[in-house]
């Protein structure tokens, strides 16, 4: 337990230098900043909705630097392949014997952070060789499965303007997804601020924070951090009364929504909740940090009805209109 303490005093003064470092190029999206270390540290993965321009991809690998990992990025096109993404086996011959063998040539899914740029703009077929490398950690290629390399952390981003041409991603792999994260513009300030250091001469650098092994470590940690049962039917709760079938979720539920969320989306609620409290140097969640992360947990998982649409209702309302309800 005592070292456990020191591991969460450890990580509140990593948190602080991960944002001190990334500051230096990146301006402002604390919150996003913060969805992504907790991401991270409960082994989830994100989608990160935002108009171009927003340096989704620059915070991305900023991130992977300040943690001394692997970084890969996937411009995800209607022509990719699958194997474009997990990698192909080709034939090698060995020149002193003659004799040819297969050899596998990982793909760049084999990384420590992936970036998957624009997957609603590849076909189903590819968007679903990520699926086992999200769930199981692991890639199949003919009759050989292949580990990918811990700490493993996809990234994925939508644009949400230009739907024409694209793939939307099926419930059952936006469920993968433990985060759904809004980039939103910059405030006057912040933008000031962005126009004037990226057009000058000056170029932040990145420090690296915390290693591989560390971070698999406090990975670790956030799994043991304790729960009070009541925070976790708080999360439970919460969860089912997205269900329009379940007896205690409230009218506008049942008048909007067609399908609530599963069991994962309460997983995720508490698993974020553990991280956010680590994050802050504390020994256990409360209610406040399973409703902080019902936003990013639960605007994916909700599928809207067609009253719901005629009256212009977003899955973002109705989150915040069952925490009214609380």
């Amino acid at each position: 337990m005592s070292r456990d303490v020191e591991y969460l005093e450890r990580l509140k003064e990593s948190r602080e230098r991960i944002e001190r470092e990334l500051s230096q190029v990146i301006i402002g999206q604390k919150a996003v900043i913060e969805g992504l270390l907790i991401s991270l540290l409960a082994r989830g993965h994100c989608l990160l909705i935002g108009v171009p321009g927003l340096a989704k991809t620059l915070m991305i690998s900023s991130l992977a630097r300040t943690m001394k990992l692997t970084f890969s990025r996937i411009q995800f096109t209607p022509d990719l392949m699958p194997s474009d993404i997990t990698g192909t086996e080709i034939i090698e011959e060995d020149r002193t014997s003659g004799r040819k063998a297969f050899k596998f040539v990982r793909g760049p899914v084999f990384a420590n952070i992936v970036l998957a740029d624009e997957i609603n703009r590849t076909p189903p077929k590819t968007q679903a060789a990520l699926l086992q490398a999200m769930q199981e950690h692991q890639v199949s290629a003919g009759d050989t499965t292949h580990t990918l390399q811990e700490p493993f952390f996809v990234l994925a981003t939508q644009n949400p303007i230009e739907q024409e041409g694209t793939y939307p991603l099926p419930e059952a792999q936006l469920d993968r997804f433990m985060f759904n994260l809004w980039v939103d513009y910059p405030s006057p300030d912040e933008e000031r601020a962005i126009v004037k250091t990226t057009t000058s001469a000056a170029i932040g650098s990145i420090s690296p924070v915390l290693g591989a092994d560390e971070i698999i470590a406090l990975q670790d940690l956030i799994r043991r951090i304790p729960v009070s049962d009541h925070v976790v039917g708080y999360a439970v709760d919460l969860a089912r009364k997205t269900r329009p079938a379940d007896p205690a979720a409230p009218k506008f539920v049942k008048d909007w929504i067609r399908w609530g969320a599963g069991p994962r989306a309460g997983q995720y609620l508490i698993l974020g909740a553990k991280a956010r409290a680590a994050l802050e140097g504390r020994p256990t969640p409360d209610e406040n940090d399973v409703r902080l992360m019902a936003l990013p947990v639960l605007r994916h998982r909700l599928v809207l009805n067609f009253n719901a649409e005629a009256e212009g209702v977003g899955a973002v309302e109705v989150v915040k209109r069952l925490l009214q309800a609380e």
